[in-house]
Order: structure tokens, then C-alpha cells, then sequence
């Protein structure tokens, strides 16, 4: 694994913690104003950098994920794995745009990255604020705060509930097809050719600073496929697939039907990952978390 590629990824985590940075990026305000009340529209020619697709707006959304992972990390909180997957992820979806031809339509990719965050964002907030959260989400949120399952465990329910659950809804909010009528198929597709770019960058980091066991899986189960990535490219097939059933659906009602299909399986899903990555009887997170106390500081 290249060391360089490692460093410029933790140097882009720590980001947070350098206010002269920030003092000169783009003049953006809270994030909570870059997408109003989750809007799902996308209109090139917005003042708003997030629903017009604009590069700065991808920037603002890793600035966010760098705001909400660092107190995480610091508190070696198991919620910070994910966490830590998904800054890493954009960051590496950020390198990827620099070459303009990549996507079809990079800046309406650009507004589906920010839609998508909200969705993590938000079901984040609501549930640690004693709210309602989605059933998948719900799930993986609990077994963390329980520090009931490993860190690959907890890597795979917020994978699960994000790709499974969140997607479908995101892809069916923001369109499936261009103003020409059409597929936006390509680029989504596109998207899995760098998702296993951030493997190794993962990985280390986590054996580094959070969980020294976290490669050690060899299991015959989902783990070792989520933790490779290599099950995101049928998960993000499933979930244009759902993304379709939402917005060919005949009526409110045939639509909620879909929608309830979805929350069931991506549920049943994180039901069997916890069962799959749950800590042994008599073996607890303890060695975990104190490695993570004396490593991540």
C-alpha cells in the first residue's frame, strides 16, 4: 500500500483542526443552509453551490464529514468508523473530479454526493438526539453505542443502511434520467470503479488507530465482501434497482408499498450483520477501545 496515499488521506482528516485552512476556502455558511429542508432538486443555474453541482459544494460536504469524524475519533466512539469510511470516500470521489471527463455530468453527481451525505447526516442526528431513525440505521446506531459488534461490523451496517436503504431514496428524489430523457445509469455505474480505491487507506488507518484486528477476518459471510468492497457494486445495483420501483410506482400507495420493501430488507440485512460480527461471549470490546485510547491521541 503506498505510504503517500496514506498520508494525504490523514492530512485531509485532520483538516478540521486547522482554522487558517478553512479561513480560506469558499464562503460557505452552515451546512444546514447548503441543502434547505433536504431539498432533492437540481437547478445548474442555483445561487446554492450544493443544488447547482458545484465543486465547492463537494468541499463543503468533506469539511463537514472532517467537523462530525473528528470528535468522534477522539472519543474512540464506534460510530467513527463509518464515519471515517464515508470522509474517506469523498475525499476520494474530490480526486476523482479533477479529471472533468470521468463522469457524463459530474455536476449533477456533485449535487447527488451532497443529497446522499444529508441522508447519513440526518439519520445520524436524529437518532443520537432520541429521534426517530430509519429501521437500518436505528440498528447500526444501537449496536455501536452497545459496542456490541467488531469494527468491521460496524463498518458493514453503515454501509448496509447507507447504500440499501439510503440510496434507493436518493436516486428516486434527485431522477433517474437527464432533461433529454436519458438513463443517468452511466454514472452511476461509474462510481464503483473508485470505491475500492479507498480499501487500503481504510484499513490502515483503522489497524493503526482503532481496532489492530480489523484485517484479521477471514470469514465465508458479507464481512469480508464489505470490508473489501466488493459487495457495494451489487448493493448500488440493488438500489437503482429499488430507486426504479419508487418512481415507476403506480400510486401513493404502491409507492410506500416499495418504499416499506426497502426499510424491510436493508433492516434484515443489518439484523444478519450483527449476528455475523457480534462480539464472542466473554470476548468484549475492552482490547479494542484501549488500543484505541493509547493510539489515536
Amino acid at each position: 500500500m503506498p505510504t503517500s496515499r496514506v498520508v494525504v488521506s490523514l492530512t485531509l482528516v485532520l483538516l478540521v483542526l486547522a482554522p487558517a485552512a478553512r479561513a480560506q476556502d469558499a464562503p460557505f455558511v452552515g451546512w444546514t443552509q447548503l441543502l434547505p429542508g433536504l431539498t432533492t432538486e437540481y437547478q445548474p443555474s442555483s445561487e446554492n453551490d450544493c443544488t447547482a453541482g458545484r465543486t465547492h459544494c463537494v468541499d463543503a460536504v468533506i469539511r463537514e464529514m472532517q467537523r462530525r469524524f473528528a470528535p468522534l475519533a477522539l472519543r474512540c466512539d464506534h460510530d467513527a468508523i463509518f464515519s471515517l469510511s464515508y470522509l474517506l470516500t469523498t475525499i476520494e470521489y474530490r480526486r476523482t473530479i479533477e479529471d472533468p471527463t470521468f463522469f457524463e455530468d459530474t455536476r449533477f453527481v456533485n449535487h447527488e454526493d451532497a443529497v446522499f451525505a444529508r441522508f447519513y447526516f440526518d439519520a445520524y442526528d436524529a437518532w443520537h438526539a432520541g429521534q426517530p431513525a430509519p429501521p437500518a440505521w436505528a440498528l447500526a446506531f444501537q449496536a455501536a453505542s452497545d459496542r456490541r459488534v467488531s469494527a468491521v461490523g460496524d463498518l458493514a451496517l453503515g454501509i448496509n443502511a447507507h447504500v440499501q436503504r439510503d440510496l434507493p431514496f436518493v436516486l428516486a428524489g434527485i431522477g433517474l434520467v437527464k432533461p433529454d430523457g436519458t438513463s443517468r445509469k452511466p454514472d452511476h455505474d461509474r462510481v464503483n470503479r473508485f470505491l475500492n480505491r479507498v480499501t487500503d487507506d481504510l484499513m490502515a488507518y483503522i489497524v493503526e488507530h482503532f481496532d489492530p484486528t480489523y484485517d484479521d477476518t477471514n470469514l465465508p459471510t458479507m464481512l469480508d465482501d464489505v470490508v473489501q468492497f466488493q459487495i457495494i457494486p451489487t448493493w448500488r445495483e440493488f438500489a437503482w434497482r429499488n430507486a426504479e420501483r419508487l418512481a415507476t410506482a403506480e400510486s401513493p400507495a404502491a409507492r410506500a408499498l416499495v418504499a416499506s420493501s426497502i426499510e424491510a430488507a436493508a433492516a434484515d440485512t443489518a439484523r444478519a450483520l450483527i449476528t455475523e460480527a457480534m462480539y464472542p461471549l466473554g470476548i468484549g470490546d475492552a482490547a479494542r477501545d484501549a488500543f484505541c485510547a493509547s493510539h489515536h491521541a
